[in-house]
């Protein structure tokens, strides 16, 4: 496969590629590229859809740019990933994650901090480990950190050197499906108001109870299933003595 850095013709290919609805996989087999490399430059850049190979390319040159200004000569590599993880799978992963994250309704700054704190084994992250890790500003930090916390999904502490920490609690996903539970339970309701005032027996209103059936049985479903898997959540990972933590 070639190597290097991608150019403003591969940028070209890879939007027409898009433009034509095909895989990340296909594009990267026409570029003689890794997948990964494909997935890491269209979810930076925009994703599928917004994806422009000019503002892309212009995009890239001013991070390589920032990059220098902030890497002096003879500054020191950046540390290993521990357990001996590979730092360009981690992030292709990372960006993979992000776009999920997007595509669920999550603000683009919001998902990736989200998935930084998801990701870090600790499970929770300093607001400068984020400004450091996303390379984005404090105040940019901060806003996605607070939408994050209306919506249940991180919560704030303070370690031993009185810092604030942003955690993720285990019980997250339990949260977010208590959560659709309850958008669900409201949906269930306004549903069967509306056979009252549409009048019992009416077309409309038969419309209305089978709506308020159907997603009544499936906020039943999902509140007990996910509060059967609760415990899930709770698995502790395995020793790491002997592990290869470089």
């Amino acid at each position: 496969m070639s190597g290097g850095r991608l150019t403003q013709r591969d940028r070209q290919q890879i939007a027409r590629g898009l433009a034509d609805g095909l895989a990340y996989a296909e594009i990267a087999r026409g570029l003689d590229r890794p997948t990964s490399t494909i997935t890491r430059e269209v979810t930076r850049n925009g994703g599928p859809t917004a994806y422009r190979a000019d503002l892309a390319h212009r995009a890239t040159e001013r991070r390589a740019q920032r990059r220098g200004a902030a890497s002096p000569r003879g500054s020191s590599e950046p540390a290993p990933l521990p357990y001996g993880r590979d730092a360009e799978a981690v992030r292709a992963y990372e960006e993979q994650f992000t776009t999920v994250m997007i595509q669920s309704g999550l603000p683009r700054m919001t998902a990736r901090v989200m998935v930084c704190l998801l990701t870090s084994d600790a499970g929770s992250l300093t607001a400068s480990e984020l400004v450091q890790r996303l390379q984005v500003s404090p105040a940019t930090v901060s806003k996605s950190i607070a939408f994050l916390e209306s919506q249940a999904l991180v919560r704030r502490e303070r370690d031993e050197r009185r810092r604030e920490r942003y955690v993720i609690d285990e019980d997250l996903w339990y949260q977010s499906m208590a959560a659709s539970v309850r958008a669900l339970t409201q949906e269930v309701e306004i549903a069967r108001q509306g056979v009252t005032v549409l009048g019992p027996g009416t077309p409309a209103a038969v419309r209305l109870e089978n709506v308020a059936r159907f997603l009544g049985f499936v906020a039943e479903s999902l509140a007990r299933a996910a509060e059967q898997a609760r415990e899930i959540l709770g698995t502790k990972p395995a020793p790491t003595a002997g592990r290869d933590l470089a």
